[in-house]
């Protein structure tokens, strides 16, 4: 069954539910991936069971489906050091509180649990989002941060997001945490640390988005490949790099969105540098069977035409892996009895034509 294609509400929560609603569905995707901002949902009335069932009953009016929640925003909140005046632009009122730092990291680690808690009573599996980061802030290394600042670190993350996976497991959900820069997982050996400090427990996994990864040169299909078993949500979302005129770099000079002076862009899914097709091959043989949630951002097109010819171009891509090699159709033996090419695991060289089969295979590169 093909993977179901869904559309990212974050970047559309200006506009009222039920109005990306009507959108999504008319340009023909699967579902929505609904963020817990503007009025899309509300994790503090999980309990409001008029509530939860108006929000099901706008996707059921639109035919569409709901397999994902996210709420980056406030899981941001949970560990981040120095909460500021960026936060309570991002932050409701009942979050932000009287901005003392504390009480804001308190208050959104509250309203994590209740996402979890509004994710099982929409009948949710998983939830994506930010964790925050108390050393982001070292990330140049200058002036110096000791291993132990580092430690620290990765301690005060454990302490803080334990006790909301607590909750994740008690209501039978799992956070899929972002791989993004200002959070304490945002390139690979970061992740590597990040599992190791939470004890690589279930309800933690990773939230795939190459296109945190592309900019970094951190290559997303062998990411899919080494983490495949805790890939719990994909983001289809594309970078373009503009780097190598001698002027463009890589940290982008604190430039707006789309100045031709960056060194790279978020861009329409479809026009940048990920490799979408080795990408969708290594979901197939990983055995992602979850959604592909197109999170639409490129300051350089209009998203009323960038979101629909993204849901084109993703669905150009997703395609099924085959119910058997093509090499298998060269055997001599019979089908039936057990022996028969139909019912081999391998095809005629060996090779492995199930996913089961290529945990024995070396990983690429």
């Amino acid at each position: 069954m093909p993977r179901p294609i869904t559309l990212f509400t974050g970047q559309w929560a200006d506009l009222p539910f039920e109005e990306v609603a009507s959108l999504a569905s008319g340009w023909g995707y699967d579902g929505l991936e609904i963020a817990c901002w503007g009025d899309h949902l509300d994790p503090w009335r999980w309990d409001d069971e008029e509530y939860v069932a108006g929000k099901l009953a706008v996707l059921e009016k639109y035919d569409l489906k709901v397999f994902t929640i996210a709420n980056h925003l406030k899981g941001q909140a949970v560990c981040d050091d120095p909460i500021d005046g960026r936060h309570r632009d991002i932050l409701p009122d009942v979050v932000w509180g009287d901005g003392d730092p504390e009480g804001v990291r308190q208050r959104a680690a509250e309203e994590m649990k209740n996402t979890a808690r509004l994710a099982a009573k929409l009948g949710v599996k998983t939830v994506s989002g930010f964790t925050g980061s108390a050393i982001w802030k070292y990330v140049a290394m200058f002036p110096p941060a000791s291993e132990a600042m580092v430690d620290a670190g990765y301690q005060d993350f454990a302490d803080r997001w334990n006790p909301i996976l607590d909750v994740f497991d008690e209501v039978g959900v799992r956070f899929a945490h972002e791989v993004h820069p200002s959070e304490i997982a945002y390139d690979y050996w970061t992740t590597v640390r990040t599992l190791e400090a939470i004890g690589h427990r279930e309800a933690f996994g990773l939230n795939w988005d190459p296109s945190h990864m592309v900019w970094q040169d951190i290559d997303p299909v062998a990411f899919l490949w080494d983490f495949r078993d805790r890939i719990y949500n994909v983001h289809c979302k594309d970078t373009k790099k503009r780097l190598g005129n001698g002027r463009n770099g890589r940290l982008s000079s604190h430039l707006p969105w789309a100045d031709p002076r960056r060194g790279w862009d978020f861009i329409s899914t479809g026009h940048g540098d990920v490799p979408w097709e080795d990408a969708f091959r290594m979901m197939n043989a990983i055995g992602y069977a979850g959604p592909l949630a197109v999170e639409w951002e490129d300051a350089g097109m209009d998203r009323l035409v960038g979101a629909p010819e993204a849901l084109e171009f993703v669905r150009s891509f997703a395609f099924d892996p085959p119910a058997a090699a093509f090499d298998a159709a060269f055997s001599t033996k019979k089908s039936g009895g057990g022996g028969g090419a139909a019912a081999s695991s391998t095809g005629a060289h060996g090779r492995p034509t199930t996913p089961s089969a290529l945990d024995a295979v070396a990983p690429p590169g």
